[in-house]
């Protein structure tokens, strides 16, 4: 006979010698997923574009991926795909990535990361781009730098506005749908993820990214 809540299996009598079988109550777990926006959370995406002062152009709200904690159901990050269609064939770019500062350090943005490529897998497209100011980062996953010569040419236009707009030191990188690689630490991270408590000194560095800035050098083309 089991618990009203079937987490905690009985296993008979006190005097029962068989194994006593013991489960975390489902109350005390955490879980943490990735999820389609929706159009309810169009605010709240916007909002923290601004406050991280990310690339917001072309924006729909239904482009984007969105981390939840299932508990209590706070968002922890998100992200985007971007489709660009030019009469030389589609461009896919990962861009609008960002992870709420109590959520940062534990795999949510990889989380993110890897929700994106899958859906551009499902789309079709083998290659995927992102332009960014972090490449070291997306380097963990099999993202390389690109250089600005051999982009097609809607996406070194969008490097090239994105660096006059938002991030003066972007640079380009991609990589093939099937050679993304999830690595295993930030998988364990993310199954058990909390919030932590923020600081205003706090400060962004290689760390906060599950990079180790001792052993992480990164060569790429700035364009300039």
């Amino acid at each position: 006979m089991s618990s009203a809540g079937g987490d905690t299996p009985t296993t008979g009598d006190s005097h029962d010698a068989g194994p006593q079988i013991l489960f975390t109550p489902r109350s005390l777990r955490r879980c943490m997923y990735v999820r389609d926006a929706k159009n309810r959370d169009e605010a709240w995406l916007l909002d923290h574009i601004e406050e991280m002062a990310l690339d917001d152009a072309s924006f729909r709200s239904r482009d984007y991926v969105i981390a939840v904690d299932e508990e209590s159901n706070d968002r922890a990050g998100f992200g985007r795909i971007r489709v660009h269609k030019t009469d030389e064939g589609d461009y896919c770019e990962l861009t609008g990535i960002g992870v709420l500062p109590a959520w940062r350090g534990q795999g949510v943005g990889a989380h993110v990361v890897e929700r994106l490529v899958d859906t551009a897998r499902a789309e079709e497209f083998e290659t995927v781009y992102s332009l960014t100011d972090q490449p070291e980062y997306l380097g963990q996953f099999g993202f390389e730098p690109v250089e600005s010569s051999a982009l097609p040419a809607k996406i070194r236009e969008r490097l090239a506005t994105k660096r006059e707009t938002v991030q003066p030191d972007a640079v380009a990188t991609s990589v093939g749908v099937d050679e993304f690689a999830m690595p295993d630490r930030f998988r364990e991270m993310f199954k058990n993820a909390s919030p932590h408590d923020e600081t205003d000194d706090q400060v962004e560095d290689a760390e906060d990214f599950g990079i180790d800035p001792d052993s992480a050098t990164y060569k790429y083309d700035t364009g300039r």
